[in-house]
C-alpha cells in the first residue's frame, strides 16, 4: 500500500509545554507556525495543530515521497533550532471530512 500523505509528530521539549512556553520558545513558535503556512499555501499541508494533552503537535503533509516529508519536518525552524524532535509516519488516508 504506498503512503498518500505522512504524518508528521513534532515532540515538545517536555509534557507540559503548551502550558508553559518561555517567552524565547514562542519566538520560535511564531517560525514554526509561519513555516507551516508556508507549506499550507504550496500545498503540502493538510492540517496542523498541538494535541491538547501536549505529548505532540501533529501535521500530515500532502506529499507521497518519504524524503521530502521527512526534508520537510527537518527545515522547520522549531526542529532547526532544537525544540521540536521530529517522527514521520507514512499514511493512507481514507475518508475525510470537514
Amino acid at each position: 500500500m504506498e503512503p498518500t500523505h505522512y504524518l508528521y509528530l513534532a515532540l515538545p521539549p517536555r509534557p507540559s509545554f503548551v502550558m508553559d512556553v518561555s517567552p524565547a520558545e514562542y519566538e520560535t513558535l511564531g517560525r514554526h507556525f509561519a513555516y507551516m503556512d508556508k507549506l499550507q499555501a504550496e500545498g503540502k499541508l493538510m492540517l496542523t495543530g498541538p494535541t491538547l494533552d501536549g505529548a505532540y503537535g501533529i501535521a500530515i503533509f500532502k506529499v507521497t515521497d518519504a524524503a521530502e516529508a521527512q526534508a520537510l519536518a527537518q527545515n522547520d525552524p522549531a526542529v532547526i533550532e532544537g525544540l521540536f524532535r521530529p517522527n514521520i509516519h507514512p499514511v493512507k488516508l481514507g475518508a475525510i471530512t470537514p
